[in-house]
């Protein structure tokens, strides 16, 4: 690493989380970023574009199938990495479809979980390692946003096949295993050929970016925090950034945000029916909006933290809008009032996730250091995810206080 690289990254690092770049900072910054010995700044764009196109909308796809495979129940290089993990998830899915004993359906989800824990980290590391650090909130957020779509039409995709019950003697719930696994598993041929490697090695993707424009990639992002080659891999340099405490702080970062947001995906319908009086059919559909509103936040935080350098502000207005939401969601007298908080609540707390992908993106440098805090980042979400499917219980209705209590702290 160059001395005076190190030090550009850590001054762009420290304003970053306190907030202080002015506009003026920004915009020097990005110039120099976009200024290139060979490509103009129409050229640039159109690569990071093919880019964007092969890389996060591949992720993206990936991500939705999983999400639609976990809830079912209640789901060598990189690239080759996450389509053979694609390929075996399909594979136990379609499995699903033919166990007889809940013991059999046990080994699966336990296997599908080993599968699970390996995918999710492998993207938000392999993301990170194509974009700068002030290109990368954009496309975690659109990454996100393409995963989300399973929470649309997962139940969707899932009752029409439920009209293939009794067809070649099979319940309905089987050919939904069974057929989903086989998409899934398509989709895993596609992304084989499709999903691209580290930058270094882009002109070796099937029908991606040539010498010239691999090397644009790599110096670009080598002009932005010079870690663009890999490091030999050592075990050291893996496990030594542990000792790094900001590394287990952006760890805690992702628990408790996960916590809040898995905690009101899960129990939304239920908050609503429950909670909020509203009837099967309209709880099913009044699930949606909020996440309409969680959108357009989420887009609103990846380009005001994008354009003007900054995330720690940006999570903490999150933050704030989720906690005004939820003494509105629990204490409020009026259901509509209530579902007003809903939407706050999940639009604060759906925002921060691409959000706090980027910052903790931002906040490290070396590859090995970014693999490892990636999975740190994940895991902890993991945890929170555990967290926040117990933190709702039902004989708290109709108001849910320790539930609501638990996420405000």
């Amino acid at each position: 690493m160059h001395p005076e690289a190190d030090e550009k990254a850590s001054d762009d690092s420290t304003n970053s989380r306190n907030g202080l770049n002015d506009d003026a900072a920004s915009s020097s910054s990005r110039r120099a970023l976009d200024s290139d010995p060979i490509y103009s700044y129409h050229e640039q764009r159109k690569i990071i574009h093919r880019v964007d196109r092969r890389l996060v909308v591949i992720c993206g796809i990936i991500y939705c199938f999983s999400l639609i495979d976990r809830g079912n129940l209640g789901a060598a290089s990189v690239a080759g990495f996450l389509a053979t993990i694609t390929l075996l998830w399909g594979a136990l899915e379609i499995g699903f479809g033919f166990v007889q004993k809940w013991t059999d359906m046990l080994g699966l989800r336990v296997a599908l979980g080993i599968l699970e824990s390996g995918l999710y980290p492998s993207v938000v590391y392999l993301l990170a390692t194509w974009y700068s650090r002030y290109d990368v909130g954009k496309r975690y957020s659109a990454f996100y946003l393409i995963g989300c779509v399973s929470s649309a039409f997962g139940g969707i995709l899932a009752y029409g096949l439920m009209q293939m019950d009794g067809l070649a003697g099979k319940e309905g719930w089987r050919w939904i295993f069974m057929m989903e696994g086989l998409i899934t598993c398509a989709t895993a041929f596609f992304a084989y050929f499709l999903l691209v490697d580290f930058p270094d090695k882009a002109d070796q993707s099937w029908r991606f970016l040539n010498k010239d424009e691999r090397d644009f990639v790599v110096r670009r992002i080598n002009k932005d925090r010079d870690d663009a080659i890999p490091e030999k891999f050592t075990t050291g340099r893996f496990l030594k950034p542990a000792l790094d405490i900001k590394i287990w702080i952006l760890g805690l970062i992702s628990f408790f945000i996960i916590t809040v947001t898995v905690s009101i995906s899960v129990f939304l319908p239920i908050i609503l029916r429950n909670g909020l009086g509203f009837s099967v059919a309209a709880a099913q559909c009044l699930v949606a909006p909020p996440y309409v509103l969680a959108a357009l936040l989420m887009v609103a935080s990846a380009y005001l933290g994008d354009h003007y350098h900054v995330r720690g502000p940006i999570l903490i207005i999150n933050a704030l809008i989720a906690l005004v939401g939820l003494p509105i969601m629990g204490f409020a007298s009026s259901s509509a009032a209530r579902y007003f908080g809903v939407f706050l609540v999940t639009a604060g707390t759906n925002a921060n996730i691409p959000t706090a992908l980027a910052y903790q993106a931002n906040n490290v440098r070396g590859q090995w250091k970014r693999a490892l805090t990636s999975a740190l980042f994940v895991a902890f979400g993991g945890i929170g995810g555990i967290s926040g499917g117990t933190i709702f219980r039902s004989q708290d209705a109709p108001r849910y206080i320790p539930g609501i209590s638990a996420a405000i702290a």
